[in-house]
């Protein structure tokens, strides 16, 4: 039972990632070009560009949410899970102005604290 629920978590994040790869994607469902490489080109490119997203996303992610925890929300794993670093609130055909803009550097130790359930039963 514990080696299912396993396969099927991994397999419906296989699938949310493919959905929003497939939502990045600005062409239609197929891919024009007749060349293998090329096909590989598009879809390497596709995913990289996913990627990306999802790594902004979940960056921006964790910083509202140290910042709401600084302020004390208590973080609970419930409420980490209702969180989705996909296309909720993306803008996809957007205006993005990205020359002349300084990005200050990526802090990858940023902690969020989960609270524990024992704890907040008390």
């Amino acid at each position: 039972e514990e080696f299912r629920r396993i396969i099927q978590s991994a397999t419906n994040r296989c699938e949310s990632f493919n959905k929003f790869a497939q939502w990045v994607y600005f062409a239609t469902d197929l891919i024009q070009e007749n060349v293998r490489e090329e096909q590989l080109k598009v879809i390497k490119y596709n995913h990289l560009i996913a990627n990306l997203l999802i790594f902004h996303n979940c960056k921006s992610m964790t910083q509202a949410l140290k910042e709401l925890q600084d302020e004390g929300m208590v973080l609970t794993p419930e409420i980490l899970r209702a969180l989705s670093p996909y296309r909720q609130h993306l803008s996809r055909f957007g205006t993005y102005e990205l020359r002349d803009r300084e990005s200050g550097p990526i802090d990858y130790d940023t902690k969020l604290d989960l609270a524990d359930y024992e704890e907040m039963s008390i």
